[in-house]
């Protein structure tokens, strides 16, 4: 399994308006790619503008295959709720207890 880690840096009046985005634009496209598995989003405890959203892939391929064909779409439908262009971060999966995942066969 694989996983892109998104960094989003959020205008506080926005906040709200992201979330809303994230649940009921981002995520049915993401539902209808090959190989996508889920979707986590994280909102800082303490820093209100920091914000990561966690997506899991069958592979890594199919990770990169939604990068090229609907990441930019995605970016672009964001980009006036934020305050900076998000940071992508992609690791394979060791261990996922929710996933059902043994540490090491993840790859």
């Amino acid at each position: 399994m694989f996983t892109r880690i998104v960094e989003l840096h959020v205008k506080p009046e926005k906040k709200e308006e992201l979330s809303q985005k994230l649940r009921n634009e981002v995520l049915p496209i993401l539902q209808k790619q090959p190989g996508f598995v889920d979707l986590i989003h994280l909102a800082h405890e303490t820093e209100l503008e920091r914000e990561v959203a966690i997506s899991f892939w069958k592979t890594k391929e199919d990770a990169e295959r939604y990068h090229r064909e609907n990441y930019n779409r995605i970016t672009d439908m964001l980009k006036p709720l934020l305050k900076r262009d998000p940071k992508v971060e992609t690791f394979n999966v060791d261990t996922s207890t929710s996933h059902r995942i043994a540490a090491g066969r993840a790859a």
